[in-house]
């Protein structure tokens, strides 16, 4: 994997810092983006995804607010609970790094053999049998061919 980020990678990469997101706000970015409900998700449901703390979720998220890339709305059930939701700007960039992402993977692909691209694809499949798999690659399939 660390050799799609590589050579024919390096638009990841490119995509990373363009956005002038720190790690914490980027892994916020892509959970948001990856999430098919398209409700917006409680900030404390964000934290427990990404296996950070409630402190440093709403850090990053109140950066991301305040550039644009994410609004925050109090629950309408639960005035304690704020929710969050990416922008048409943050859903932009979102999709921008998956494209990067997508076009390091052709061009690592592009790197292998018949035999080893039939054994990628074998394994492929089989992971793609997993609902959540299936279900991140059905969401970012259909934005990123837009």
């Amino acid at each position: 994997m660390l050799s799609t980020l590589g050579a024919g990678g390096g638009a990841v990469i490119r995509a990373i810092e363009e956005s002038g997101l720190s790690f914490p706000q980027m892994k916020v970015l892509v959970s948001l983006a990856g999430q098919g409900s398209g409700e917006p998700a409680a900030v404390n449901q964000v934290a427990e995804r990404l296996g950070v703390s409630l402190a440093s979720a709403s850090r990053a998220v109140d950066e991301m607010v305040r550039r644009g890339l994410a609004s925050r709305v109090e629950d309408p059930v639960d005035r304690r609970v704020r929710r969050v939701s990416l922008t048409a700007a943050g859903q932009e960039v979102a999709d921008e790094l998956m494209a990067a992402r997508l076009a390091g993977l052709e061009s690592f692909v592009a790197t292998l053999s018949a035999e080893e691209r039939r054994k990628l694809e074998a394994a492929l499949v089989v992971l793609l049998r997993r609902g959540d798999i299936a279900d991140i690659y059905r969401t970012h399939r259909k934005r990123v061919s837009r």
